[in-house]
């Protein structure tokens, strides 16, 4: 329990917003609960959240020592009072999840303070006791891979030190097999192919440059992919990474004359299509592990697959996933 006592710059002022100010790692709405259930008192007593203060008042707060931490990134998910996550898979070992367009999965991705994909798992592990951050100062709940912030699709998390390092190795490895869908503008001149080239990135520019021939700096990059079907000028297509470059299905297919559906970056907006992201999906993903996996074996040979893609629904609403 810790015990706060309002100053003269304090009184006046309403519970909850005090609370906001002094406590700025509790939620709003986490807050007002425990006013209500009187795990946060006024003098000793039942509060209400708009209980004006007065100086000399005492308030006393029986919430968990960590909510009292200087926030910082490593504490963000202390502020998300309600997980959003869209479950694929969870064992206790990793968690799989499929996260909509537009949520960045880390804060360098440009994305607020507690509002990331990785803030709101360690939320959910941490309010369903199944991460204790007091008790386990050696590891933090981590993903195993990343998407785009404008593209959807399942993020492997590792709830375990071990999970971490051995899911890490089998995508290095390429002993997972990762399927997307996207809508691109046209149609292949093969329906099943390769597209192949070479890779590099312009770090100022925020993007990454397509060659057909090598070049200083640059990686070669592979993306085998099938058409499923097609209607009014677009595509649907499989994607399968080979390799797994920065921004890879969308650069290939707009240096092959296709750009992805809705992507600014990589090609025009289409004026036909109210579309301002690009129609990418991760939408599949098959373990085929191939070396021992040790804690994570129970997976080899499984897959996973999203339910649903709202773009394939809007622009193939006969094709069924």
């Amino acid at each position: 329990m810790k015990e706060l006592q309002i100053g003269q710059n304090d009184a006046g002022q309403r519970l909850d917003r005090f609370l906001s100010k002094s406590v700025p790692l509790l939620p709003a709405s986490l807050a007002q609960k425990y006013i209500r259930i009187k795990r946060i008192k006024l003098n000793g007593g039942r509060a209400e959240r708009d209980t004006r203060l007065q100086a000399g008042d005492l308030v006393q707060l029986y919430i968990n020592d960590e909510f009292f931490d200087t926030p910082s990134q490593d504490n963000a998910f202390l502020t998300v009072a309600a997980p959003k996550l869209n479950i694929v898979y969870e064992d206790e070992q990793i968690l799989l999840v499929d996260k909509r367009p537009g949520l960045a999965v880390h804060p360098h991705d440009g994305a607020e303070y507690g509002r990331t994909l990785i803030d709101h798992i360690q939320a959910y592990l941490y309010q369903t006791r199944q991460w204790r951050p007091r008790e386990e100062h050696a590891f933090t709940p981590a993903l195993c891979n990343r998407i785009d912030r404008n593209t959807g699709g399942i993020v492997i998390a590792a709830k375990t030190a071990e999970a971490l390092r051995v899911m890490n190795q089998k995508i290095k490895d390429r002993e997972l097999d990762k399927r997307y869908l996207a809508v691109i503008e046209g149609t292949p001149r093969k329906s099943e192919g390769s597209l192949k080239g070479y890779l590099f990135k312009d770090a100022k520019k925020n993007r990454v440059f397509v060659t057909d021939t090598p070049q200083a700096g640059a990686k070669s990059c592979q993306t085998d992919y099938r058409v499923l079907a097609q209607r009014k000028g677009l595509s649907l297509v499989e994607c399968k990474l080979i390799t797994g470059r920065t921004h890879q299905i969308r650069a290939q297919f707009a240096h092959a004359g296709h750009p992805l559906l809705g992507d600014g970056k990589y090609g025009k907006l289409n004026k036909n299509f109210d579309r301002t992201y690009q129609a990418l999906y991760s939408y599949k993903l098959h373990f085929t592990f191939t070396t021992d996996a040790g804690s994570l074996e129970h997976l080899n040979g499984k897959s996973f697959q999203v339910d649903r893609v709202d773009f394939v629904q809007e622009y193939f609403p006969e094709y069924k996933l």
